[in-house]
């Protein structure tokens, strides 16, 4: 197994785990937000794969799956199209709302198809390029690539602690 087989395998991770928490879910106990100030399933969800469509698009030059591919209008939220999640109030992330939850899962497997497209198309060199700098030390493209997956990992996660709050839920393998 070479690094491109990893990072597939992981950036997939996030859409399997994202399945299961949706399953089943109501809108009500999808788009509610704890003390309404927290976030909620739907926008950890939908911010999961935002943040990583945004940044695919920075690191490939391609544009967003977003909008390419009609999300943006498939969701009709009541916020600007290219809002990703970061920084979000509480009013923003309120906006975040389905009544579909095939739409986020559907949305974060179309980004993640768009990484592994992207990885497949790399090579090991490809992967070492410093595309940046952080701190003062080097980013390497492959850095950023594992950093945009362990951002989904992470919001996906919460989702799943938080339905698990919300209705004594646990995921099941």
């Amino acid at each position: 197994m070479d690094a491109r087989d990893i990072l597939v395998d992981a950036a997939g991770r996030p859409v399997d785990t994202a399945r299961q928490v949706l399953k089943g879910i109501t809108p009500d106990i999808a788009n509610r937000m704890p003390d309404d100030a927290h976030s909620s399933i739907t926008w950890l969800v939908w911010h999961s794969g935002r943040q990583m469509d945004a940044q695919l698009s920075g690191l490939s030059g391609t544009p967003q799956v977003w909008r390419e591919a009609g999300w943006a209008d498939r969701f009709s939220l009541d916020r600007p199209k290219d809002a990703m999640g970061f920084g979000d109030e509480p009013a923003d992330v309120a906006k975040v709302t389905v009544t579909d939850t095939a739409l986020l899962t559907g949305y974060l497997a179309a980004v993640v198809d768009a990484l592994v497209a992207y990885v497949r198309g790399l090579s090991d060199s490809d992967l070492d390029d410093v595309i940046g700098h952080f701190g003062g030390e080097p980013v390497t493209r492959g850095v950023r690539i594992v950093s945009m997956i362990d951002d989904a990992v992470a919001h996906v996660a919460q989702a799943a602690y938080l339905r698990g709050l919300l209705e004594n839920w646990r995921i099941g393998y």
